[in-house]
């Protein structure tokens, strides 16, 4: 696998590709919208896809129709508590980075880097690993860390390619539903689930094993560490880009709109109490999960609540980081109701289902873990969702398993592969590394499309010839 990447970005080198870098970020910069006006543009589509494809009643009531299946889908109170999940991931890790013992720790683990080809290499590798334990530190660790090597490079006075740096933190949304807190495997786990999705004669339940923790996976995971590395020290040597970027409000110094702040919430003992006993109810509440390696969304935002407040020290310095963490979470306040509405039509109106059917009908048996992985990653464009994406797919990957004779886990990895994969196309889950980074879209798609290509042979490959 070594050889055949290494060809192919040889190859794109001298044909120009990577030449060129600075031409494709011109026109990401010029053309690609920014995240909430795709998530418009996408919206339409997807209404007008629905509505003109609906073989009963004329297109009009079919309209209306549609109306109803996007409107129930932004008001899903499952994926409404989802999204308020994502907002304290978010905010919450960034109270807790703010906290001083996280400054001077961050500070002494970005003192060494001095470039970046240095940065890009460190980001990539430590982002990848943690979103393979949990997707949700991935999604906050590469953000944080990225805005604290900026800040430290510009302090010392040390020039980067901040963009590129940027799409380096966002790496970890290319790996995580092949990693521990994948939604398909684990629920895939679960005793019984698998009969629920289908009639068919399926096993209880497919341990981890044979998924997540498999020898294949494993070693797919292991080329994407030594590769993807690679590939930013390509796209380093190809693309010079420095853009300068304010970072300078991350520091808590902001002041709160009071007059009077009285002692009580600037003594330590208040915050250290309830601090103690939030992480005393985590310890009590979440034991067993900790126990089998489970991090959920709640568990983690309980842990860093109660961190937060400890490190902190006292309820003045929490509020202060609260005031500047709070605008973090704009766009996913109102870009994530938007998905839940596209994933609501193409659900309700089996759109969905169509997509996936169509890949089916077209493969063999050789072929079929291929078109999974291309149905899930286009699916994912629309409804960027893994467990969602599961419960619509799941049945179907499991028939046509069954059907074609390949094996189940590795249909499974394949949806997981693809899902995965198109998060580098579709900014939705970047939106968190937008707002603490500062950054633009446009500024990291340009290198999050090389990651999409490569990343793809990478999955391809290990499909046909690893699982």
């Amino acid at each position: 696998m070594n050889f055949y990447t290494f060809k192919f970005l040889n190859k794109a080198k001298n044909l120009g590709l990577l030449k060129n870098s600075k031409t494709i970020e011109h026109y990401f910069k010029r053309f690609v919208p920014s995240p909430f006006s795709i998530a418009v543009i996408l919206t339409i589509v997807v209404m007008l896809w629905v509505s003109l494809s609906m073989t009963s009643g004329n297109v009009s009531q079919n309209f209306i129709k549609v109306l109803s299946y996007w409107e129930n889908g932004i008001w899903n109170e499952s994926l409404l508590v989802f999204a308020y999940q994502m907002m304290l991931i978010l905010v919450l890790g960034h109270i807790l980075v703010l906290s001083q013992p996280m400054q001077k720790l961050l500070d002494v683990l970005t003192a060494p880097i001095n470039s970046t080809a240095k940065a890009v290499v460190i980001v990539s590798v430590s982002t990848m690993l943690m979103a393979f334990f949990n997707w949700g530190l991935g999604l906050i660790f590469g953000a944080i860390l990225v805005r604290k090597i900026g800040e430290s490079c510009a302090e010392r006075g040390f020039k980067l390619n901040y963009p590129l740096l940027g799409a380096s933190g966002y790496i970890g949304l290319m790996v995580w539903h092949g990693g521990l807190s994948g939604s398909a495997p684990l629920k895939v786990a679960e005793s019984g689930h698998l009969a629920s999705l289908s009639p068919l004669a399926v096993p209880d339940f497919l341990a981890t094993a044979e998924t997540i923790l498999s020898f294949e996976n494993l070693l797919i995971f292991g080329l994407l560490l030594l590769l993807m590395p690679l590939l930013f020290l390509v796209l380093h040597s190809r693309s010079k880009s420095v853009v300068d970027i304010d970072l300078s409000i991350s520091k808590v110094n902001s002041t709160l709109n009071y007059q009077d702040i009285i002692k009580f919430e600037k003594i330590r003992w208040p915050a250290t109490l309830f601090g103690g006993i939030v992480l005393l109810t985590f310890a009590i509440q979440y034991k067993e999960y900790f126990l089998d390696f489970r991090l959920t969304p709640n568990m983690l935002n309980f842990l860093m609540l109660g961190l937060a407040f400890i490190l902190h020290g006292n309820f003045y310095q929490f509020l202060k980081a609260l005031k500047i963490s709070i605008s973090d979470v704009s766009g996913i306040l109102i870009q994530f109701p938007l998905y839940f509405g596209i994933m609501g039509v193409m659900k309700d109106s089996g759109l969905a289902i169509n997509i996936a059917e169509f890949f089916v009908s077209i493969s063999t048996t050789e072929t079929l873990p291929i078109f999974t992985f291309m149905s899930a990653g286009l699916l994912n464009i629309f409804v960027p969702s893994g467990g969602g994406q599961w419960v619509i797919q799941g049945p179907i990957i499991i028939e046509s398993s069954h059907q074609l004779q390949v094996p189940l886990p590795k249909m499974l990895m394949a949806m997981a592969y693809g899902d995965q994969i198109t998060n580098m196309l579709q900014p939705f889950w970047a939106l968190p590394l937008l707002a603490i980074t500062k950054l633009k879209a446009y500024q990291i798609l340009p290198f999050t499309f090389w990651m999409f290509l490569i990343g793809s042979l990478i999955f391809i490959f290990g499909l046909v010839f690893i699982f």
